[in-house]
């Protein structure tokens, strides 16, 4: 059972690179695997988006409030304006995160699910990952466990003229998207185009 948090840093104007060094001193004294780290460039801008996993919903706690607790979260306070920290599970047919070089682009989908629709949305991915990776891989899938229901998906791509190939020609091939996903799904999804930063295991 993998839990993640998936902390979501806005800065200030062009704060992404400022931020860095302190962000990657915070992840590497804490608790948990870091995952990945990246900067925006398509979607909301000035946000740095950074994934670590933890094999026990405890440690995540304790690195929760960590951060609550300190003068400088994150180690980049200078150069936040706004700061959230969104607990996951992994879905049971990804729950551990991918790494290497797979990007370097990366695509950060949220979507809402309607109310009792998380068990046949896992099964309906669960069903359509697999050949849909037959054009991309798929880095993580996960579902939150606080606030509103979410489904994050982080999709690596080789540039974005390879993420347009993929997903179009996985959908006229029928490969994309899963039976009866959209009907599981609120209207309201978001997706953030991003960059890894230095020191992100996924790049």
């Amino acid at each position: 059972m993998i839990y993640y948090e998936l902390a979501t840093l806005e800065t200030v104007v062009f704060g992404a690179g400022k931020a860095a060094p302190g962000i990657e001193k915070w992840a590497a004294d804490g608790r948990g695997r870091l995952c990945g780290a990246w900067g925006t460039d398509v979607g909301a801008l000035n946000r740095v988006y950074l994934l670590r996993s933890f094999d026990e919903a405890a440690e995540m706690l304790e690195e929760r409030e960590r951060a609550l607790r300190s003068d400088n979260p994150f180690g980049c306070a200078e150069h936040l304006v706004k700061l959230s920290m969104d607990s996951y599970r992994g879905a049971d047919f990804r729950p551990h995160c991918l790494s290497g070089d797979l990007g370097p682009i990366y695509e950060v989908r949220t979507y809402r699910p309607k109310l009792g629709a998380l068990e046949p949305l896992l099964a309906a991915w669960r069903e359509a990952v697999p050949p849909r990776e037959e054009y991309s891989p798929m880095a993580v899938a996960m579902y939150s466990l606080d606030g509103s229901l979410r489904w994050t998906q982080i999709w690596p791509y080789a540039s974005l003229a390879a993420r347009s190939e993929a997903r179009a020609k996985s959908v006229a091939e029928g490969r994309w998207p899963p039976k009866g996903g959209p009907d599981l799904l609120h209207p309201e999804m978001t997706s953030d185009i991003a960059m890894p930063l230095g020191f992100s295991p996924l790049r």
